[in-house]
């Protein structure tokens, strides 16, 4: 019987929609069983949190600190924490437990601040450790394809990239809503500089990074405020120059009224181009130079390698997204507590992601502040 990993999480108590989806997708595969936990700083709440989970009460804790001092990977601790708690928490939560030589897989963003970022991936290579951020998307079977697809030449040199990332979901001022989630995202004591950006603009330099390669060379970005008494970014438009000549566009928002959770990406090459929409996720429009469009299947067409979490006759998407990366991180892990060579097939993103995503992250601030001027990539401060 292959060993199933143990781990915790920090975060996702009563009331957190992203716990239950992190607590789904890490276990839908058995390779990882949740055994710890501090998931709110209210303890009744994480007593009752896991109560309803089935967690022994010795396991359960009033913070982190004391977590992270008590599950030490010794004795059946555990081999990972999971980390959904508002970004501001993300830094202090993620050392404490990689100083106690615990690996993390943590929600986007993965810090507030550069340096601190840079600070997490110095512990992981000090203490060998693994470290996950959970950029979703990268976890889509035909963004997979879209990669290979891209990696082999098909569609030639990469001009153009344009992705909008589209949702309703702070039309209404964070006061008026009922949501907790939508007051913490716009105080930037909690969500720090950015929001939308930080949000679901990161999602977008993943999956440009992820699935073309590119390297942004520059940026210019204009972080608007819509919504009357916010204080931070609710809606971004952004212009990139790649360093291989290719340009892009982005565009990313919070208040696109009548958009759910719409992602769109176009690739444009030399030979051809490629176009994925989450609200169509088992399909991939790929075109070549005096061809047919093709819209590719994955319920029908062979593809290319791939990690799948379903038969290819039924659909998939945001939770087996979800479980692919949490999949490919478990058997990295599992791998490596046996001294197995790493397979560089499985990929999952990593902390040097989530530093480019921070980065990412200033660069577009930076260039908003300076009246949305082209700001370089090597010479931000």
């Amino acid at each position: 019987m292959n060993e199933i990993l143990n781990f915790g999480m920090v975060g996702g108590g009563i009331g957190s929609f992203i716990g239950k989806v992190h607590r789904k997708a890490a276990t839908f595969n058995r390779k990882a069983k949740l055994v710890a936990g501090c998931f709110s700083r209210n303890f009744d709440n994480t007593l009752t949190t896991g109560k309803n989970l089935g967690i022994n009460t010795g396991r359960l804790y009033k913070n982190f600190m004391e977590m992270a001092e008590k599950e030490q990977p010794k004795d059946n601790k555990i081999d990972f924490v999971v980390i959904v708690t508002p970004n501001s928490s993300h830094f202090e939560i993620a050392r404490a437990f990689l100083e106690k030589g615990i690996n993390v897989v943590c929600d986007k963003p993965l810090t507030l601040e550069v340096k601190e970022a840079e600070e997490l991936v110095n512990l992981i290579e000090k203490n060998n450790l693994l470290g996950c951020v959970t950029y979703t998307y990268s976890g889509y079977p035909m963004l997979k394809h879209a990669r290979k697809i891209i990696n082999k030449g098909e569609i030639g040199k990469i001009r153009m990239v344009m992705v909008e990332y589209l949702r309703e979901s702070m039309v209404i001022p964070a006061e008026k809503s009922r949501n907790k989630r939508a007051s913490w995202r716009v105080n930037p004591k909690y969500s720090g500089k950015s929001h939308c950006v930080a949000d679901i603009g990161s999602h977008i330099e993943y999956i440009v990074s992820y699935v073309t390669g590119l390297k942004i060379d520059s940026l210019c970005a204009k972080l608007d405020i819509f919504v009357k008494g916010s204080k931070l970014d609710d809606n971004a438009e952004i212009l990139l120059k790649y360093k291989n000549g290719a340009s892009g566009i982005y565009w990313c928002s919070k208040i696109a009224v009548g958009y759910k959770n719409s992602v769109k990406i176009r690739i444009l090459g030399e030979k051809g181009s490629i176009e994925w929409e989450q609200k169509d996720h088992d399909n991939l429009k790929v075109a070549y130079i005096g061809r047919p469009l093709q819209i590719l299947s994955r319920e029908r067409n062979s593809l290319y390698p791939l990690a799948s979490r379903t038969s290819g006759s039924l659909p998939e998407g945001y939770y087996e997204a979800f479980t692919n990366i949490y999949s490919n991180f478990s058997d990295v892990l599992l791998d490596k507590k046996v001294s197995k060579p790493y397979r560089k097939e499985i990929d999952f993103p990593d902390f040097k992601d989530g530093t480019r995503g921070v980065k990412f992250i200033d660069l577009c601030v930076e260039s908003s502040l300076n009246g949305a001027s082209w700001i370089s990539a090597e010479q931000s401060n």
